[in-house]
């Protein structure tokens, strides 16, 4: 996948798929070339059918029964639960926490991630009622969801404050120090559960309460409807659409009704929505600088839907350890996430986690000051529109966040592939697309999408 290396684990304690995603494409072939070609012809790449099969209709797995905390695959060497002194809500690790679990570089962890959907105050915080209106089953009910609505205590918990995410971490990386870049490649995606939610709330989102002077009929959810003076969040008029995921023609997609009989199905395709390294020593843990809203350089929030199984996400490192957190994981998201949220539900995720030294050639050179992205098909640099996210106040202005995307592709371009800058930005402006990530994290988000086979000989 990636052009800046990817480290190589014991070959022989694994088989198939888990060579792809632990060794990587490169190294997998690397490792087939020792024992001849007639392995490498046996074993099909990840992506990719064997000769003479059908292509599989879908890349997302869907394991086909609830995820558990510790039931099911786990696809890592090291497998982090999300109980409740596992997880900070609604706030991120920050320099100097202790960490919850330690692994060298070049590792594996498998993290189950717990949604905040059907947890939160204005839903009941309690999942077994919530889901059970839905017509969800108790079983069906993910246990860790069940433990942290009803019984974390690390912060004290405030709706209109505190951000929504379970938080799952800190994971300390052996060998990362600050000026470092952490690589976190996305092996696996599992849904826990065949459901998930998505939420539009009083005062955010595209059409939030702040255009009700503008136009009142276009706010969603509608202004009469906004209860927040009563300060109890389950009168605030806030629409969480409850949605199945199930299996259509060989794809895994979401389903929502059209109408009186019909529905509308989109494809599933799971990633984390929140994936950060620690960047702030702030004094106290619900310090309005590592609430989890607003991503930053660090990462944390940051909402890009490429970054799914496959994806590698560049990270520059500032705590030791790097500190790694997840959360706010995604079945599926459109670009921009306009309505609040994604289609938000509980995922098993596999990481790959590998620090990256400067000079090494690992990581891209922008990398070491920003957050930047990679996929098998093309190069995403990242705009954000106030990279230090609450503090100092919150800028959301999408035009910063763009010219930032583009500066940081032109670096990339130059430094990385060795273009010069004025032919880099004709290429940009010909050949390349910038995308609205989302605008609904207070500080909003542009990404660019620089395709591989453009450079051919290059990636």
């Amino acid at each position: 996948m990636s052009r800046f290396g990817t480290p190589e684990d014991d070959i022989a304690a694994y088989v198939g798929a888990r060579l792809v995603g632990r060794l990587g494409r490169r190294g997998l072939l690397r490792a087939l070339a020792a024992v001849g070609t007639a392995a490498a012809a046996a074993v099909p790449l990840a992506g990719q059918a064997a000769a003479g099969a059908a292509a599989p209709a879908s890349r997302v797995r869907l394991p086909g029964r609830v995820l558990q905390p510790g039931t099911g695959p786990i696809d890592g060497r090291h497998y982090l639960r999300s109980d409740p002194d596992q997880v900070l809500w609604g706030y991120l690790p920050r320099v100097g926490d202790e960490p919850v679990l330690r692994m060298r570089s070049g590792e594996t962890v498998t993290i189950d991630t717990v949604s905040h959907e059907g947890i939160l105050e204005d839903q009941g915080r309690d999942p077994v009622a919530y889901f059970a209106s839905k017509g969800v089953r108790r079983r069906d009910v993910l246990d860790d969801a069940v433990a942290i609505a009803g019984g974390y205590d690390r912060t004290p918990r405030d709706f209109d404050v505190d951000g929504p995410h379970v938080v799952t971490g800190p994971v300390f990386v052996e060998g990362a120090e600050p000026g470092d870049v952490l690589k976190v490649e996305t092996l696996s995606a599992l849904p826990r559960v065949p459901y998930g939610v998505v939420s539009s709330r009083h005062g955010k989102g595209a059409l939030s309460a702040a255009f009700a002077d503008l136009a009142r009929s276009e706010v969603m959810p509608p202004v009469e409807t906004d209860g927040r003076a009563t300060g109890d969040p389950e009168r605030y008029g806030n629409v969480s659409t409850f949605t199945p995921v199930t299996t259509r023609r060989g794809r895994a997609v979401g389903r929502l009704p059209v109408g009186r009989t019909g529905e509308v199905t989109f494809p599933i395709e799971p990633f984390a929505g929140l994936m950060g390294v620690a960047t702030t020593g702030a004094t106290s843990a619900t310090d309005p600088s590592v609430n989890s809203i607003p991503p930053t350089r660090g990462g944390g929030n940051i909402d890009i839907n490429l970054l799914g199984v496959d994806s590698a996400f560049y990270l520059p490192v500032v705590a030791e350890g790097a500190l790694f957190h997840v959360g706010d994981p995604h079945f599926a998201m459109g670009d921009g996430e306009v309505a609040l949220t994604a289609l938000e539900g509980s995922l098993r995720l596999t990481f790959r986690l590998t620090v990256c030294k400067r000079g090494d050639g690992r990581a891209p050179g922008v990398a070491f000051g920003y957050p930047f992205a990679e996929t098998p098909e093309a190069w995403v640099p990242i705009g954000l529109s106030d990279p230090d996210g609450a503090i100092g106040g919150q800028v959301s202005d999408l035009d910063v966040a763009m010219r930032r995307a583009v500066v940081n592709a032109l670096d990339f371009l130059q430094d990385d592939l060795g273009m010069d800058r004025p032919t880099a930005y004709a290429y940009l402006s010909a050949g390349a697309d910038f995308a609205v990530s989302q605008v609904v994290d207070r500080t909003v988000g542009v990404h660019g999408i620089i395709r591989k086979e453009h450079f051919r000989g290059r990636a």
